[in-house]
């Protein structure tokens, strides 16, 4: 299977989109996105143990992802809460952030501070990273600084969404500032900062048409029945 630099991953984003190849629009993606991390989530993280699910979200295409995850989640039976401390503002997040709010789903007031996240973290049971994505380039800027350090601390178990946040797509965590998840879900095809990840690792990309697989040579693996993701299995393990 192919791991894609961030040229090539915007490149298939941009293919994905266009008339031609994919024609799905970004709507379309996004949930199938969220739907497909909600899935990781509740394959690994059981609701009866891990409830509690602390969705932090980036104002960027990852943040839009974690919004639809929420609500699905919330379909779910899980009691997710939003920490989206710089929203989007383009008219897609906040009508993701609208259906959220229709669910009932707690979003904690939008800060540069972290005293509303270290507080949510007290009544956590799981991180759902998505917060930055492949187009993400260091340094941390402020508040992020600040709180991907908060998250890390907190010692609790972390499912990051494409890339972890803070990783550099193609270097990974080189630079040690990034999150420490133990699950990744990687959409489309896994990025290459990610090809030594040594947790579980699951794949969301479904939705790739056989054309565009073909194209760039991705060679994604088969999906199981309905199921919207797929783990796969490191040669490190």
């Amino acid at each position: 299977m192919r791991y894609l630099t961030a040229r090539l991953a915007q490149q298939i984003d941009d293919e994905l989109m266009s008339s031609a190849a994919g024609a799905f629009s970004l709507d379309q993606l996004m949930e199938l996105a969220g739907l497909a991390c909600a899935e990781a989530v509740a394959t690994v993280y059981r609701k009866d143990v891990y409830p509690r699910v602390l969705v932090c979200c980036g104002p960027g295409n990852q943040g839009g992802d974690g919004l639809v995850a929420a609500r699905h989640l919330g379909m779910f039976g899980y009691n997710p809460t939003v920490y989206m401390p710089k929203p989007g503002s383009k008219d897609i997040y906040k009508r993701l952030q609208k259906q959220c709010e229709n669910m009932n789903i707690h979003i904690i007031p939008p800060s540069d501070e972290v005293d509303g996240l270290r507080n949510a973290l007290q009544h956590t049971d799981v991180i759902l990273d998505a917060i930055f994505g492949f187009s993400f380039k260091p340094p941390i800027r402020t508040p992020f600084d600040t709180i991907i350090p908060t998250l890390n601390d907190s010692r609790l178990p972390i499912l990051s969404v494409d890339i972890p946040s803070g990783w550099d797509v193609e270097k990974g965590n080189t630079l040690g500032v990034g999150l420490h998840p133990s699950v990744l879900i990687s959409l489309t095809a896994p990025k290459q900062g990610v090809v030594d990840f040594m947790g579980r690792h699951f794949l969301g990309g479904r939705f790739v048409p056989k054309s565009l697989d073909e194209k760039f040579e991705l060679h994604l693996p088969r999906y199981s029945g309905f199921n919207q993701i797929v783990e796969l299995i490191s040669e490190n393990t």
